[in-house]
Order: structure tokens, then sequence, then C-alpha cells
């Protein structure tokens, strides 16, 4: 099915679209949470602001290349048959010269207001998001999302590099935490339009194992991913408000998947997907307070 042409000009909001900027929102979100993490105060105002705004744009970048690249299966899809290039209503060409254009501005902003090791981790989220995940691994394989996962995963490390310059162990532990985030989160998705996905013939893993394969997946996601909200903890990064918030927000998304794979209904899966939103501004939110109000265990057993 090809895609549908529509006459006139694109507007702002076309391209707006394009960038997918609730998804570069709550990325970008984790970026600053990962720069106010890396000193005891407050951040430098200029890594703040260009670091930002550099990672924003590399994030909004890849999001126009994806448009681009899925064109073809967002038309065959209903959750993106609206989609500009999907729609006609932008080009390829110029969707394309959208993508350099920020995606230029991203790099120069990074590297000569920021630091290029922020630059060069930016670019290798952009090229392992756009090309290697939109381009090979969502049409090859039921892992598409975990191992495309990572590129999704490095904001927050971006955030903590446009600091300090270095890469930290603790700026990895909140990489692992995305990335064990990722796969049920977009899984309950993938449930949810499972119809779609096999239609345009997209691999995912409800479509080649099944839902309730996935829904078990999804599960035994979420204990991985409430182990890893352990480990900031455990390692001395965060404190008592931390761990109490991360245990609590963590048993209410299990509960969730819990209630996805034994007590299915309409809209389950896609009340798992909003949950599970929540749920990482939840913690990420729990770490910042905790940063600025840290309670040892110790202080509170002396």
């Amino acid at each position: 099915m090809p895609a549908i042409t529509v006459d006139g000009p694109a507007t702002w909001r076309d391209y707006l679209e394009l960038t997918k900027p609730k998804v570069v929102a709550l990325l970008v979100f984790t970026a600053i949470v990962g720069m106010f993490l890396a000193v005891p105060g407050m951040v430098p105002l200029d890594s703040l602001l260009f670091g930002t705004l550099g990672i924003a744009l590399g994030s909004a970048a890849a999001a126009v290349v994806n448009h681009v690249v899925d064109a073809r299966i967002d038309a065959l899809m209903a959750r993106t048959l609206l989609r500009p290039v999907a729609q006609g209503r932008v080009r390829p060409g110029q969707a394309i010269t959208f993508a350099a254009v920020i995606g230029i501005a991203s790099m120069l902003i990074l590297w000569f207001l920021v630091n290029p090791l922020t630059a060069v981790l930016t670019f290798f989220g952009l090229v392992g998001y756009a090309f290697i995940y939109t381009m090979y691994l969502k049409r090859a394989t039921p892992q598409n999302i975990v191992i495309g996962g990572l590129s999704g995963a490095v904001p927050p490390l971006l955030g903590w590099t446009a600091v300090t310059g270095e890469v930290h162990p603790h700026a990895l532990l909140l990489v692992l935490i995305v990335f064990t985030w990722t796969p049920p989160h977009f899984w309950a998705l993938a449930i949810h339009r499972l119809e779609d996905y096999a239609k345009a013939g997209i691999p995912m893993l409800p479509v080649t194992h099944g839902v309730d394969f996935t829904k078990t997946c999804i599960v035994l996601y979420t204990v991985l991913l409430i182990v890893a909200t352990l480990l900031p903890y455990l390692t001395g990064m965060s404190g008592l408000i931390y761990i109490v918030s991360a245990v609590l927000v963590g048993l209410w998304f299990l509960y969730q998947a819990l209630e996805l794979k034994y007590r299915e209904a309409e809209g389950t899966a896609m009340k798992t997907f909003a949950v599970s939103i929540i749920y990482l501004k939840l913690l990420f939110a729990a770490l910042l307070v905790d940063h600025y109000f840290h309670i040892p265990m110790n202080r509170m057993m002396g």
C-alpha cells in the first residue's frame, strides 16, 4: 500500500511531528537528570543549556530519519498512518535535509560548546537508532527492541558526560536501567498494535512468538528492571528516598505487568504502556530528589 499523497505545503507542525517530540522529551528528561546527578551542586548553566539543546537535536534528527525509513510500513499501520512522510505532506528529501540540518547543529553545539566526548556518544546513539535499529534490527529479529534499545538508553550518560566530560560507572547504571525498561515498555505497545505489525511484516515479539509469550517476557523483564533499580542504592549512588521510591513504583509496574499477563481486558496493554512511561518519569524524579536530599540508611539506623 503506497503512502497517501496530500496536496499543499507542509506546516511547522508536520516538521515538529517528525521529531517525535513526546519521545524526545522523555529522553531529554533522563539526560537532564543525568546532568544533575553528575555534580553535587548546581549544573553549570552553559552545560545545562547547550547540553540539553544538543542532545535534543540529536535525538530529534534520529527520529526524523526513522520517519523516512519507515514511511512504507507507517502507511500500513493505523497508529502511524497519518505521519507526515507516510501521508506525503513532507517528501523524503525534505525530511532528510531537515534531519541533516538539526543533526549537524547538534554535533556542532555539543563538540564546540559542551565537549567532544558528548558529541561522539550522541552521534553513535543517533546512528544506532536511526540506522542500525530502524534499517536493520527492526526488520531482522524479534529481539530488535532489546538490542536496539541501547541507543535509546544513552541519554542519561550523555547528560552526565556533558557536565563532567567523562564516562562514570554511576552513569552506566542509569543506562542499564533505561535499557532494561525499554523491552517491557515497548512490548506492551506491540501487543496492542499486534495486527498492525503483522500486516507490515515487522517481526515484533508478539507477532513471532505469540502474545502470551510476550506477556511472560514483560513480567520477567519488569522483575529484572526492579533488580537493576536497586543498584544505585547498593553502590552508594543514592539513598533512602530513592530506594523507597524505586521499590514502590517498581511494585506498581510489576502489578500492572501481572495484570496484563493474567487478567488482560480491552485496553490493558495500552494501560501497561502508559504506566511504563509514568514509572520511568517517577523513578528518575526520585533519583533527582534523593540527590539533593540524600538520606543514607546508616543515618536512619543510627
